[in-house]
């Protein structure tokens, strides 16, 4: 089993406690309270199957993000429509940048595909570099893009990415940009590439995982112009992915704008305040845009200490273009984040 963050259930069981979670890079605020009250509604309608082709959810998302109802797909969390999309796709070549989250290449390889990495530097902190577009030529199949990276929490400069849209488009390759955790940028539309989906060769893929705290209901989407190519990832899996109670969760948060706004507000205070305490400590900090931060600290077994002292975050020495030292900090609420500090500055004295 590949590692991920969110072990919560493996450390209750050796600890007889609940961990505090910076491993998962989830809402501080839970999931909102509109989508709790809509999903325990739901159970009104557990009896029935829940609608295959998601229409509500659907139109929902095509109001929200301005798109149409038709370029939407809904799957059970992105890590579903990944797996979809490596079975619908089938690339002979595909390209991920490196670090990036391992379920892109993990899911083409399942599929025979020949997975190749484009490295990025850690003197420039990881951002994409325009040495991207040489490695986009006719036989590739699929390009993956994490917006904001996982584990790094970059995003790329827009004027690359309108490149990079112009390149696939030009080489017929599908351009696949993973936003899961775009909701939390400060100005989530602007860096978005939703709005490429009508006119280019885009795939984008988005979940409730995250932003809005559902990682236990499994709620993802996608949005793409090729009918064709949803249709055949529908097809890839079972027909009844999401759940009723998970489709209507969903629609009741995209409605929480009063939500969306709290947590933005807290990302961008804490996430500036926690860096500068890891900085002070002597820890390299990559500054990026998400609710998480990747950190290089040469404490030995550090995230072992951090786990007897209650605390879980993200050792990122098994991605790709990382290795030992490197680990990955969730940003939460200033309760949660003194809470974490402590036990760093414990582990630190």
């Amino acid at each position: 089993m590949r590692t991920h963050g969110g072990r919560w259930a493996e450390y209750l069981e050796k600890y007889g406690r609940m961990p505090l979670d910076f491993s998962a890079n989830t809402s501080p605020l839970g999931m909102p309270e509109s989508a709790r009250a809509a999903a325990v509604a739901a159970l009104e309608l557990a009896d029935r199957y829940p609608d295959p082709r998601c229409r509500s959810l659907r139109h929902a998302l095509a109001q929200t993000y301005g798109l149409d109802a038709t370029d939407v797909l809904a799957g059970n969390g992105a890590g579903d429509l990944i797996d979809r999309l490596a079975l619908a796709l089938r690339p002979r070549r595909a390209l991920v940048t490196a670090p990036t989250f391992s379920e892109y290449r993990a899911a083409f390889e399942r599929t025979d595909g020949y997975v190749e990495e484009y490295l990025l530097d850690q003197r420039t902190d990881f951002a994409l570099d325009d040495g991207i577009l040489d490695r986009i030529t006719p036989e590739l199949g699929a390009l993956v893009l994490c917006e904001p990276n996982n584990p790094t929490g970059r995003i790329s400069e827009p004027t690359l990415l309108r490149r990079v849209v112009e390149r696939c488009d030009a080489t017929g390759t599908l351009l696949v940009v993973d936003e899961c955790f775009g909701d939390f940028l400060d100005e989530p539309q602007a860096q978005s590439l939703l709005r490429a989906v009508p006119r280019h060769r885009v795939l984008v893929l988005r979940a409730f995982t995250k932003f809005y705290g559902m990682a236990g209901l499994r709620l993802g989407w996608c949005a793409c112009a090729d009918h064709n190519l949803l249709r055949r990832m529908a097809e890839a899996g079972q027909p009844w992915p999401i759940t009723i109670v998970a489709q209507e969760a969903g629609i009741a948060a995209l409605a929480d704008n009063d939500y969306a706004s709290r947590v933005r507000k807290i990302i961008s205070r804490e996430r500036e305040r926690l860096a500068s305490a890891l900085q002070a400590t002597g820890g390299r900090v990559i500054c990026g845009e998400a609710n998480y931060l990747l950190v290089h600290d040469d404490t030995p077994d550090l995230a072992a200490h951090l786990e007897r002292e209650g605390v879980l975050i993200r050792d990122c020495c098994d991605y790709s273009g990382l290795g030992p030292g490197w680990y990955r900090v969730a940003v939460r609420d200033a309760r949660d984040n003194d809470r974490f500090l402590d036990a760093w500055e414990a582990v630190h004295a």
